[in-house]
């Protein structure tokens, strides 16, 4: 059966390029035929992981701050300047933040969290849709959690930053109606990643710890999930194929948000 999740010829900006589920979202959006303008913070992170993409992709590596306006400007209009067009942008950049309760959570690091979650979602919309909303198409897909679905201990400011998230995706999804534009948002549940580590070891300080066991007990799946899980809905989101899908917030948890 031939593979109708296509992106032949599209232009595809990519955040958080040099993360576990940025490469994954880049290597199966170029592998479907798409062009790869990848941003991350650092210059060589970025380089190097676009440096797989196969030739077609023509990577492009930005290095950019996302909490910066006129860093997300500058991506927009290096992609924009390189390839004349944005067709697919997935909004992905985020950080987990310290692991405490909120009597002891620091405000700054607080402050860190939805300036980069939030505020830096809230600029790649904002620059990214006059760019689309010009030619009447293109695709956008934030990155929340199942953390902006439900509650969690230790991860406040995570944990606000992916409901504000949600809500950003369904307000923009709102203000492009009628049109040929589309935001949507993924919400990633318990991945194999440096993040999903951080936050059980940050829980755990000290400790023995947590066998993987005792983590899937709390997903009906009972395994974890694989980054490649989460690009393969993004490309979904990305494709023609989710033509009439828009404002929508994808649960890719193996069944936790639903136990």
């Amino acid at each position: 059966m031939p593979d109708r999740i296509r992106l032949d010829g599209k232009v595809a900006v990519v955040t958080g390029a040099a993360g576990v589920i940025g490469i994954a979202a880049m290597r199966l959006l170029a592998e479907r035929g798409a062009r790869i303008v990848a941003v991350d913070r650092r210059q060589w992170d970025v380089q190097a992981a676009i440096g797989d993409l196969p030739a077609a992709a023509q990577g492009l590596a930005v290095a950019a701050d996302v909490t910066r306006e006129d860093e997300v400007a500058a991506y927009v209009h290096a992609a924009t300047e390189k390839f004349d067009t944005i067709d697919v942008f997935y909004n992905n950049a985020g950080v987990e933040g310290e692991i405490a309760p909120i009597t002891k959570y620091p405000l700054e690091t607080f402050r860190k969290v939805i300036d980069v979650n939030v505020i830096g979602v809230f600029l790649g919309l904002k620059h990214v849709l006059p760019v689309m909303l010009k030619q009447n198409k293109g695709s956008i897909v934030n990155t929340a959690s199942i953390a902006g679905l439900i509650g969690s201990p230790d991860i406040a400011a995570y944990t606000a930053s992916k409901h504000a998230v949600i809500g950003l995706t369904k307000s923009a999804a709102l203000e492009c109606t009628a049109t040929g534009v589309r935001v949507n948002c993924v919400c990633p549940g318990l991945i194999d990643s440096r993040m999903l580590s951080a936050i059980i070891e940050g829980r755990n300080p000290g400790k023995t710890p947590v066998s993987s066991d005792k983590i899937v007990e709390r997903i009906p799946a009972r395994r974890l999930g694989l980054a490649s899980e989460v690009a393969s809905i993004v490309a979904f989101l990305a494709s023609d194929e989710a033509s009439y899908v828009s404002g929508a917030a994808y649960t890719v948890d193996g069944g936790r948000v639903a136990s």
